[in-house]
């Protein structure tokens, strides 16, 4: 799955115009390594998000293509 569908569908970013644009603008990390909206994640890899000054580091725990809201956290885990 893209890196920018999946922080929509998982809910860490509300829309997939603010991921792309993220990824876009160097604020995206996928295991270490600057994120374009077009990189393929899969299970286990580490995501680090810029917003500002806060750094979010997540762990992709389960891709799925459609998930309800309240099933979204069980996508990713919080490091």
């Amino acid at each position: 799955m893209r890196i920018d569908k999946f922080l929509k569908v998982s809910r860490i970013i509300k829309r997939r115009t603010l991921a792309n644009e993220a990824c876009s603008k160097e604020r995206v990390l996928v295991n270490g390594k600057e994120a374009k909206p077009g990189t393929a994640i899969k299970e286990g890899d580490i995501i680090e998000i810029r917003f500002g000054e806060k750094l979010t580091k997540i762990r992709v725990k389960k891709i799925s293509e459609h998930v309800s809201k309240t099933d979204a956290t069980e996508m990713y885990e919080l490091l």
